[in-house]
């Protein structure tokens, strides 16, 4: 079998992707940034057949109070509901800012089984107030326009609670639809989100 070399290493010889290859890019399409105290987000545009994934990002969201809680959940009527039957999974992981303590669990309380409510992103603690204290992260949502298959979905957070821990949470599941999902909420429990930024991505 015949090996090829690439005699040309300077990457900065290379001015173009030849065709066929995808530059697997992140495409914004909208932003949304919270400045005044609000109950939820929604995106109800822009999540289509576009892209086969969407991601969200979260930055530095800020709920006004301890032991609340972010969340989320889809819509197949562009946001006059958010009532997507799920199958989910959720672990976290965790470490004290003194160190004194450490833990990785899956939180069984926090999983749904074919119920339509909504998904919390927090496990192994809620969010705290502290001015200083706030979630970031991701949500993945594959080929939501796909009329065949369910919707898989993943996320990946890390947040603060108020005994000064560092939460990691990782959900996923699927939407069990084979409609178009084409609107996402996000909100808090009990309170207000009262800062923070939330972007939307299509991955081409």
């Amino acid at each position: 079998m015949a090996l090829n070399f690439c005699n040309n290493n300077s990457l900065s010889a290379i001015t173009a992707l030849p065709s066929g290859i995808s530059g697997g890019g992140l495409n914004l399409i909208s932003t949304q940034t919270i400045s005044s105290p609000t109950a939820s987000v929604s995106f109800t545009s822009g999540i289509n057949s576009t892209y086969k994934e969407y991601i969200f990002k979260f930055i530095n969201i800020h709920c006004s109070a301890d032991d609340d809680d972010f969340r989320y959940n889809f819509s197949i009527d562009g946001g006059s509901n958010y009532n997507a039957i799920k199958t989910t999974t959720i672990f976290y992981a965790l470490h004290r800012e003194d160190g004194a303590d450490s833990e990785l669990a899956y939180e069984a309380s926090s999983d749904i089984a074919q119920g339509t409510g909504y998904q919390r992103f927090c496990a192994g603690g809620l969010m705290s107030g502290d001015n200083d204290h706030s979630l970031s992260g991701t949500l993945h949502l594959f080929d939501p326009s796909n009329t065949t298959f369910v919707k898989h979905f993943m996320t990946n957070t890390n947040h603060n609670n108020k005994s000064d821990y560092s939460i990691n949470t990782r959900s996923a599941g699927y939407a069990n639809t084979t409609s178009a999902i084409n609107a996402v909420d996000f909100k808090v429990e009990s309170n207000t989100i009262d800062s923070g930024v939330i972007k939307l991505y299509g991955v081409s």
